[in-house]
Protein backbone atom coordinates (compact mmCIF):
# COMPACT_ATOMS: atom_id res chain seq x y z
CA UNK A 1 0.00 0.00 0.00
CA UNK A 2 1.52 3.29 -1.11
CA UNK A 3 0.65 6.54 0.65
CA UNK A 4 1.31 10.00 -0.75
CA UNK A 5 1.74 12.80 1.80
CA UNK A 6 1.38 15.95 -0.24
CA UNK A 7 4.09 18.58 0.08
CA UNK A 8 2.83 21.94 -1.16
CA UNK A 9 4.71 24.13 1.28
CA UNK A 10 1.83 24.43 3.72
CA UNK A 11 1.91 21.44 6.02
CA UNK A 12 3.50 20.17 9.21
CA UNK A 13 5.06 17.45 7.08
CA UNK A 14 7.73 16.06 9.40
CA UNK A 15 5.34 15.49 12.30
CA UNK A 16 2.61 14.05 10.08
CA UNK A 17 5.09 11.72 8.38
CA UNK A 18 6.41 10.50 11.74
CA UNK A 19 2.87 9.91 13.03
CA UNK A 20 1.87 7.95 9.92
CA UNK A 21 4.96 5.77 10.23
CA UNK A 22 4.27 5.26 13.95
CA UNK A 23 0.74 4.18 13.00
CA UNK A 24 2.16 1.49 10.73
CA UNK A 25 2.63 3.05 7.30
CA UNK A 26 5.72 1.49 5.69
CA UNK A 27 5.43 2.77 2.10
CA UNK A 28 5.09 6.54 2.45
CA UNK A 29 6.29 9.20 0.03
CA UNK A 30 6.38 12.91 0.84
CA UNK A 31 5.78 14.38 -2.59
CA UNK A 32 5.02 17.45 -4.65
CA UNK A 33 4.79 15.30 -7.80
CA UNK A 34 1.29 15.02 -9.26
CA UNK A 35 2.08 11.75 -11.04
CA UNK A 36 3.11 10.14 -7.75
CA UNK A 37 -0.15 11.26 -6.16
CA UNK A 38 -2.10 9.94 -9.15
CA UNK A 39 -0.65 6.46 -8.52
CA UNK A 40 -0.93 6.39 -4.71
CA UNK A 41 -3.22 3.97 -2.92
CA UNK A 42 -3.96 6.51 -0.17
CA UNK A 43 -3.50 10.27 0.02
CA UNK A 44 -3.02 12.64 2.96
CA UNK A 45 -3.28 16.42 2.56
CA UNK A 46 -1.96 18.34 5.59
CA UNK A 47 -2.16 22.10 6.01
CA UNK A 48 -1.05 24.85 8.38
CA UNK A 49 -1.67 28.54 7.83
CA UNK A 50 -4.27 30.71 6.14
CA UNK A 51 -6.87 29.11 3.87
CA UNK A 52 -6.17 31.37 0.90
CA UNK A 53 -2.40 30.91 1.05
CA UNK A 54 -2.79 27.13 1.27
CA UNK A 55 -5.30 27.05 -1.60
CA UNK A 56 -2.97 29.13 -3.76
CA UNK A 57 0.01 26.95 -2.88
CA UNK A 58 -1.87 23.74 -3.70
CA UNK A 59 -3.02 25.10 -7.04
CA UNK A 60 0.54 26.28 -7.70
CA UNK A 61 1.85 22.70 -7.83
CA UNK A 62 1.66 21.65 -11.50
CA UNK A 63 -1.10 19.11 -12.07
CA UNK A 64 -1.76 18.50 -8.37
CA UNK A 65 -5.43 19.51 -8.19
CA UNK A 66 -6.12 17.55 -11.36
CA UNK A 67 -4.36 14.50 -9.91
CA UNK A 68 -6.42 14.77 -6.72
CA UNK A 69 -9.65 15.10 -8.68
CA UNK A 70 -8.79 12.00 -10.71
CA UNK A 71 -7.40 9.77 -7.97
CA UNK A 72 -9.73 10.78 -5.13
CA UNK A 73 -12.98 11.92 -6.69
CA UNK A 74 -13.17 9.66 -9.73
CA UNK A 75 -11.12 6.61 -8.73
CA UNK A 76 -12.03 6.54 -5.03
CA UNK A 77 -8.64 6.44 -3.32
CA UNK A 78 -8.99 6.93 0.45
CA UNK A 79 -8.21 10.55 1.33
CA UNK A 80 -7.50 12.28 4.64
CA UNK A 81 -7.32 16.05 5.01
CA UNK A 82 -5.75 17.45 8.18
CA UNK A 83 -6.50 20.92 9.61
CA UNK A 84 -6.35 23.34 6.65
CA UNK A 85 -6.14 20.22 4.46
CA UNK A 86 -9.65 19.44 5.70
CA UNK A 87 -10.80 23.04 5.22
CA UNK A 88 -9.68 22.96 1.59
CA UNK A 89 -12.29 20.26 0.97
CA UNK A 90 -14.96 22.98 1.37
CA UNK A 91 -16.37 25.16 -1.38
CA UNK A 92 -14.71 28.33 -0.06
CA UNK A 93 -12.84 29.88 2.84
CA UNK A 94 -13.40 33.36 4.24
CA UNK A 95 -10.01 34.04 5.81
CA UNK A 96 -8.43 37.31 4.56
CA UNK A 97 -10.97 37.49 1.76
CA UNK A 98 -12.97 34.77 0.04
CA UNK A 99 -11.03 31.98 -1.63
CA UNK A 100 -12.21 28.92 -3.56
CA UNK A 101 -11.67 25.49 -2.06
CA UNK A 102 -11.81 22.12 -3.78
CA UNK A 103 -15.59 21.93 -3.42
CA UNK A 104 -15.63 18.32 -2.24
CA UNK A 105 -18.04 19.02 0.64
CA UNK A 106 -20.83 21.58 0.72
CA UNK A 107 -20.00 24.53 2.93
CA UNK A 108 -17.62 27.35 3.75
CA UNK A 109 -14.85 27.94 6.27
CA UNK A 110 -15.63 30.91 8.52
CA UNK A 111 -14.17 32.58 11.61
CA UNK A 112 -15.27 30.98 14.87
CA UNK A 113 -17.79 33.28 16.53
CA UNK A 114 -16.98 33.43 20.24
CA UNK A 115 -18.76 36.72 20.93
CA UNK A 116 -20.54 36.79 24.28
CA UNK A 117 -18.63 33.77 25.62
CA UNK A 118 -15.45 33.16 27.58
CA UNK A 119 -13.99 31.16 24.70
CA UNK A 120 -10.89 32.51 22.99
CA UNK A 121 -9.98 32.49 19.33
CA UNK A 122 -7.85 30.78 18.15
CA UNK A 123 -9.25 27.56 19.56
CA UNK A 124 -6.09 25.99 20.92
CA UNK A 125 -5.49 22.88 22.98
CA UNK A 126 -7.15 19.59 23.82
CA UNK A 127 -10.89 19.21 23.35
CA UNK A 128 -13.47 16.45 22.98
CA UNK A 129 -14.27 14.94 19.60
CA UNK A 130 -17.96 14.02 19.63
CA UNK A 131 -19.19 11.86 16.73
CA UNK A 132 -22.50 13.04 15.27
CA UNK A 133 -22.98 9.86 13.24
CA UNK A 134 -21.17 6.57 12.93
CA UNK A 135 -18.06 6.53 10.77
CA UNK A 136 -15.30 3.90 10.77
CA UNK A 137 -12.53 6.48 11.25
CA UNK A 138 -13.95 8.66 14.02
CA UNK A 139 -14.22 7.61 17.66
CA UNK A 140 -15.09 9.70 20.71
CA UNK A 141 -12.09 11.03 22.56
CA UNK A 142 -9.81 14.02 23.00
CA UNK A 143 -7.69 15.59 20.27
CA UNK A 144 -5.45 18.62 19.86
CA UNK A 145 -6.90 21.63 18.02
CA UNK A 146 -5.28 24.83 16.77
CA UNK A 147 -7.47 26.98 14.51
CA UNK A 148 -9.44 30.21 14.26
CA UNK A 149 -11.64 29.23 11.31
CA UNK A 150 -14.00 26.27 11.06
CA UNK A 151 -16.14 24.51 8.48
CA UNK A 152 -19.81 25.44 8.38
CA UNK A 153 -22.06 23.66 5.93
CA UNK A 154 -24.15 20.65 5.09
CA UNK A 155 -24.80 18.65 8.26
CA UNK A 156 -24.80 15.45 6.22
CA UNK A 157 -21.04 15.90 5.68
CA UNK A 158 -20.25 16.59 9.35
CA UNK A 159 -19.34 13.45 11.28
CA UNK A 160 -17.99 14.98 14.52
CA UNK A 161 -18.05 18.22 16.44
CA UNK A 162 -16.24 19.78 19.35
CA UNK A 163 -17.45 22.48 21.72
CA UNK A 164 -15.87 25.93 21.56
CA UNK A 165 -18.38 28.73 22.03
CA UNK A 166 -20.89 26.21 20.70
CA UNK A 167 -20.62 23.28 18.33
CA UNK A 168 -17.64 23.51 15.96
CA UNK A 169 -16.99 21.02 13.16
CA UNK A 170 -14.26 18.56 14.13
CA UNK A 171 -14.52 16.15 11.18
CA UNK A 172 -16.25 15.84 7.81
CA UNK A 173 -16.67 12.93 5.45
CA UNK A 174 -18.14 12.04 2.11
CA UNK A 175 -17.65 8.69 0.38
CA UNK A 176 -13.90 7.91 0.37
CA UNK A 177 -12.92 11.31 1.78
CA UNK A 178 -12.44 12.33 5.42
CA UNK A 179 -11.17 15.56 6.88
CA UNK A 180 -10.30 16.34 10.50
CA UNK A 181 -9.93 19.84 11.95
CA UNK A 182 -7.71 18.62 14.77
CA UNK A 183 -4.11 17.45 14.45
CA UNK A 184 -3.79 13.64 14.70
CA UNK A 185 -0.01 14.00 14.71
CA UNK A 186 -0.26 16.02 17.94
CA UNK A 187 -3.07 13.99 19.52
CA UNK A 188 -0.98 11.14 20.96
CA UNK A 189 -2.82 7.83 21.29
CA UNK A 190 -6.08 9.19 19.96
CA UNK A 191 -4.42 10.54 16.83
CA UNK A 192 -2.31 7.46 16.17
CA UNK A 193 -5.40 5.26 16.51
CA UNK A 194 -7.21 7.38 13.94
CA UNK A 195 -4.28 7.18 11.52
CA UNK A 196 -4.15 3.41 12.03
CA UNK A 197 -7.83 3.18 11.11
CA UNK A 198 -7.23 5.33 8.03
CA UNK A 199 -4.43 3.04 6.87
CA UNK A 200 -6.78 0.05 7.11
CA UNK A 201 -9.91 1.80 5.80
CA UNK A 202 -11.55 0.37 2.70
CA UNK A 203 -14.40 2.76 1.79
Amino acid sequence: MTLALIDYGAGNLHSVENALRAAGCTDLTVTADADTVARADRIVLPGVGAFGACATALRGVPGMVEALEQRVRREGAPFLGICVGMQLMAEAGEELGTHAGLGWVSGRVRLIDAAGTDAKVPHMGWNDVVPTRAHPLIAPGEAYFLHSFAFQGDDSDVIATTDHAGAVTAAVARDNMVGVQFHPEKSQRYGLALLDRFLKWRP
